[in-house]
């Protein structure tokens, strides 16, 4: 029986599958099985995991159900002592599984350990660092305000601790990943690896996010950590805490407004976003390069027709790689 089971959600996912599936089986901790679940896919993924020859990877088929859905799917066939997540776009590091493990093992009291994450984009190139927070221990208040594991590629998780809060919550699509690790962190501690193990990748595809849709779900998940406060002895229901903890959801919606291709729509709801941030949290308006950055990519996206945005922010990425000044 594998020691650690690794779950790979998919759906149409051809263009990157081959590369993620490899850094998984390419881990310097080999004992593990990796489980794919294919959610329907109508293109050619299966056909490349098909001549994928390691016996560690089985593949699973569903119709399609979404993320959600595909990863407790994963869950129910997964045999690990430990559970990692991967999304099929994004990319590990060789050492990441045996770096979070040693971090678990190292801290028996801990359930969850996560990395840092860095973002690339669709050509693995290094685009920006992610926020490289270390927060062990007891981290709910902490991860309510602000979700340093980042993304659904991130943690090693205890198998017990997933069995013990439930599976993930197709109710909140675009921040279930967030629900989950809050669930886990009212129960459990967590134990930071501070090294960027984690590769998220940002695609033309990225602009598919239903900003609006997470929107509802990220203010559903604050009501209900609100309502439930009793879960952890940390959580201060004040209102000064809800606005920051709201204020810091509209931050990240805004970023993910203005993630990928830009276009009309996502820059005048980055608008609404930016109002709401700032009108919960104004300490935000002290960060004046990150403001004018926001600005920047906003009028962008409203200003500009959406092939114009993009060859201005190529231009813009092809002048930092040269070092030139902008």
């Amino acid at each position: 029986m594998p020691l650690i089971s690794i779950v790979i959600p998919v759906y149409n996912g051809e263009r990157t599958i081959k590369e993620t599936v490899d850094s998984a089986l390419g881990q310097t901790f080999s004992d593990l099985e990796l489980i794919v679940i294919n959610d329907g896919s109508q293109d050619s993924t299966l056909d490349i995991l098909a001549n994928i020859s390691d016996p560690r990877l089985k593949v699973f088929s569903y119709s399609n159900a979404g993320l959600a859905s595909s990863r407790n799917r994963g869950i129910e066939q997964a045999s690990g002592e430990y559970i990692a997540f991967l999304d099929a776009d994004d990319l590990w590091t060789a050492d990441k599984l045996e770096a979070q493990l040693n971090a678990l093992r190292a801290n028996p009291q801990a359930s969850v350990a996560y990395s840092w994450t860095d973002w690339i984009d669709e050509s693995n190139q290094f685009l920006r660092s992610g926020g490289h927070i270390v927060a062990n221990g007891q981290v709910y208040t902490k991860l309510l305000i602000r979700n340093f594991v980042e993304n659904g590629s991130n943690p090693l998780i205890r198998k017990q601790a997933l069995d013990t809060v439930g599976g993930f919550d197709d109710s909140v699509p675009g921040v279930e990943d967030w629900d989950m690790w809050l669930r886990l962190a009212a129960h459990y501690e967590f134990v930071a690896v501070p090294s960027p193990q984690v590769l998220y990748r940002i695609s033309a595809n990225s602009m598919s996010t239903n900003v609006w849709k997470m929107e509802k779900s990220s203010l559903r998940v604050v009501e209900r950590a609100f309502a439930e406060a009793s879960l952890s002895s940390e959580l201060d229901s004040s209102t000064s805490l809800k606005r920051k903890v709201i204020g810091s959801c509209y931050q990240y919606l805004i970023v993910k407004a203005l993630e990928g291709n830009l276009e009309r729509r996502r820059g005048l709801a980055a608008v609404r976003f930016l109002g709401v941030a700032i009108a919960n949290d104004p300490t935000w308006l002290k960060r004046p390069k990150l403001m004018a950055i926001i600005l920047f990519k906003i009028a962008v996206a409203i200003l500009l027709p959406q092939y114009q945005a993009k060859k201005l922010l190529m231009f813009i990425k092809s002048l930092r790689r040269n070092q030139v000044p902008v």
